[in-house]
């Protein structure tokens, strides 16, 4: 469910018109509704309330300060994977104890922020980052409390970039390995061990993986509560899946994934972790962007917007699927369009053969589902400026991340004097 609604033949975020975003912000821009991400949240923390939890956000699904401050305010803690990630929780107000360090490639920089911040968790990835963590901890005098992400050798997610649970993927210590890694862990002064981790892909929509991946995290547990670790956390990860595409997409819901969860970990003496990020945001947002040219005649009719790779790369990297739908819908003829943007690559391609009413330069659509990995994937090829971000809640939004201008663009470049 989300709050972008046709309402007097117009799309609507919650109570605001996005014509009335498109001619007070311009376009693109991300617009996100901030009553989708509360009902989200609740709907999903509702779900594992059964457990002693600590529902951590996925930073890296959307980052925007605001949304965090939304999603802080309502409970929610923080995983992060950056030190940037973990400047920007902090500012929103999240509480340094309610967030966890994932992440295969920590600095020790990032490791010592992290340690002097206060975090609850490391989710180490390996016997290096371990040692490495060590080495940082004992030079401030500190102990860093720790979970090992182990990789259950399980595979999930929509697409082989983002399934991470494999023997192939980069993450996490090897299932066979982990036993003799806690031993490790538990000899080293700087380290203390509280809790196993795993996360085994995104946008998972078949449960029974996940079920499988804590059944073998759980047989450890008890290996390493045998060899006299105090295991207390489980840290499940996130991943679940949303809907993109309605003809298609049919994702366990948030309810049968705690009653999943939850039957597992119960009695078990286990905080349990969660970190959503796409279920939260994903919905809760859309890309608006306006027809700049259409282009018919040819082989294929084609829709140029003004929005391009650079705005939301997902359909160009992992061959996303983003519904796109008129801001004015029309009951007159249609036509098939592959939608398109204006950056000098083939790949900027949003939707081939899409059926929409028959289009105008200077319409409006919105490509839905872009809440998650969507700004927080932006660059600025072709020396486009990021896209700006816009939050409605109820019948006023607010602009909460700006479009930069080329000169705040440039200032960043220098020209040396010798050239």
């Amino acid at each position: 469910m989300d709050h972008f609604e046709s309402k007097d033949g117009a799309l609507f975020a919650e109570d605001v018109p996005l014509d009335t975003i498109a001619e007070t912000v311009g376009t693109p821009v991300y617009v996100y509704s901030a009553a989708t991400l509360r009902r989200h949240y609740r709907v999903f923390a509702n779900s594992v309330s059964a457990l002693d939890t600590l529902v951590a956000y996925s930073v890296k699904a959307n980052s925007n300060l605001a949304v965090l401050s939304l999603l802080g305010q309502m409970g929610a803690g923080a995983d992060v994977v950056s030190g940037g990630e973990l400047e920007r929780a902090i500012r929103a107000g999240i509480a340094p104890d309610k967030i966890v360090f994932s992440g295969v490639g920590k600095s020790q920089a990032e490791m010592r922020a992290a340690l002097k911040a206060g975090i609850f968790q490391f989710n180490v990835e390996s016997r290096s980052e371990l040692e490495a963590l060590n080495r940082v901890a004992l030079s401030m005098g500190k102990t860093a409390p720790i979970a090992l992400r182990i990789n259950p050798n399980v595979g999930a997610g929509g697409h082989e970039k983002i399934t991470t649970g494999k023997a192939e993927n980069k993450f996490g210590v090897d299932i066979s390995l982990a036993r003799k890694a806690y031993a490790r862990a538990a000899s080293l002064p700087g380290i203390s061990v509280q809790g196993v981790d795993m996360h085994i892909g995104s946008q998972i929509t078949d449960l029974s993986p996940i079920g499988q991946a804590i059944d073998r995290l759980l047989g450890l547990v008890e290996d390493l509560r045998a060899d006299g670790h105090e295991i207390r956390t489980f840290d499940v990860g996130g991943g679940l899946g949303i809907v993109y595409d309605e003809t298609t997409d049919c994702p366990a819901s948030p309810a049968d994934y705690g009653a999943l969860v939850s039957e597992k970990l119960t009695g078990r003496g286990l905080k349990a972790i969660f970190e959503p990020g796409r279920m939260i945001a994903g919905n809760a947002g859309v890309l608006l962007s306006r027809v700049r040219y259409i282009k018919t005649g040819g082989a294929r009719n084609f829709l140029i917007l003004d929005a391009a790779m650079n705005d939301l790369i997902r359909p160009a990297l992992y061959g996303a699927h983003h519904a796109i739908v008129p801001v004015k819908p029309s009951d007159g003829p249609t036509m098939r369009y592959d939608v398109v943007g204006p950056v000098c690559e083939s790949g900027d391609t949003f939707a081939k053969g899409v059926q929409l009413p028959k289009m105008q330069e200077g319409d409006l659509v919105i490509l839905r589902s872009a809440g998650a990995y969507g700004a927080v994937q932006a660059g600025q090829y072709n020396t486009r400026p990021l896209v700006p971000e816009a939050l409605v809640d109820g019948a006023r939004f607010e602009i909460i991340r700006k479009r930069p201008t080329i000169d705040d663009m440039l200032a960043h470049e220098h020209i040396p004097d010798w050239l």
